[in-house]
């Protein structure tokens, strides 16, 4: 089969490798449709993040069932998604359903061969099938929009609230979608990037363009002083994150989202607002894919295509083939402004 070769750090090609081999029994043939680049994929292929070499990276990523099993829930042709993530099952967190926090976990993508690939074997438990009404394109960004889902889940929020997502790419855009989905009626998109911005406002958001003025000093003119009701720092960076504890209200959730890029440090006054504001600050990482039925990923699939838009998200679908010179032009920036890259394997 055909896949992406991480051969080492900085170092990807376009490969025949042999066919992925059945691990269990209980574990499914999927033909990859559709696989998205994540940031993560970048810092791992291009930052020496990779755990192995080589690897086939990619977390993110739609496709078919190829090879059922018998008994199982799932007959050859449906369309599916993979939760990328494969829990112990042994430890105290596995025992109440929270596989995330899971403390010996294997990962797709990361820990072990991912999406950007024809064919993967999944483990059943791990396939969520998707919904007639979603396209299979779409559906590659189940696992971001879970993960945004996940985090405004972390949030206590009120019909009514204001909101600011800092840091405006496809996640944080998810993020203020699910806060209108959930009734915040002003939601603020802080970033730098002027087509993001355009897209936040045709996408009925007040864009806050941080190169031309001070977010802190814009939301607070924006809410008369009083500051923002629910804050979500979606970038990573430490000054983001002192504006986004500098942007919340009295009693305001202020939500950590980012992987944070250097040192926060926060000083004597900004620490003393957070007590005296009686700020709650909160962190999140991946998503829940338990309760069966009822979780962030099938709420997310749900979702989709109906209030939770993402198609304009999508900026590039390129062939798996041309995978190395993308990542070489992301890596670069030579893509210029750009959204979500999703590849096509077998669309």
């Amino acid at each position: 089969m055909k896949a992406l070769v991480l051969k080492r750090d900085k170092l990807i090609e376009f490969a025949d490798i042999p066919m992925p081999e059945k691990p269990a029994a209980d574990w499914l043939l999927v033909r990859v449709a559709y696989a998205g680049i994540c940031s993560s994929d970048i810092r791992r292929g291009f930052g020496g993040g990779a755990y192995h070499y080589p690897l086939i990276m990619g977390h993110e990523f739609s496709g078919s069932v190829e090879e059922s099993s018998p008994g199982s829930r799932f007959s050859t042709g449906d369309r599916v998604v993979v939760y990328p993530l494969l829990p112990c099952r042994r430890c105290r967190p596995c025992q109440n359903g929270d596989y995330a926090q899971c403390q010996d976990y294997d990962y797709f993508g990361s820990r072990r061969n991912g999406g950007f690939a024809e064919y993967v074997y999944v483990p059943e438990y791990n396939i969520v099938p998707v919904p007639a009404h979603v396209d299979l394109l779409h559906a590659a960004l189940t696992e971001p929009c879970a993960v945004a889902l996940h985090g405004v889940n972390r949030l206590n929020v009120h019909p009514g609230d204001s909101a600011a997502v800092i840091g405006f790419g496809p996640i944080g855009n998810m993020v203020a979608q699910w806060l209108r989905i959930r009734g915040c009626t002003r939601i603020f998109a802080v970033d730098i990037d002027e087509h993001k911005l355009e897209l936040a406002r045709k996408m009925g958001f007040i864009p806050v363009d941080s190169r031309e003025q001070d977010p802190v000093v814009v939301l607070q003119e924006h809410t008369g002083g009083q500051g923002v009701d629910r804050v979500v720092e979606a970038c990573g960076f430490p000054r983001t994150f002192l504006q986004a504890v500098q942007s919340a209200a009295r009693f305001a959730d202020v939500l950590f989202l980012g992987n944070i890029h250097g040192q926060f440090v926060i000083g004597e006054k900004d620490f003393s607002s957070i007590l005296r504001k009686e700020l709650t600050i909160l962190g999140t990482w991946n998503s829940r894919i338990v309760p069966s039925g009822h979780n962030d990923w099938t709420a997310a699939l749900d979702h989709m295509d109906r209030k939770l838009e993402v198609a304009p998200l999508i900026s590039h679908t390129p062939e798996l083939q041309e995978g190395p010179r993308v990542f070489e032009q992301v890596v670069e920036s030579s893509f210029g402004s750009i959204g979500k890259i999703v590849f096509r394997v077998h669309p």
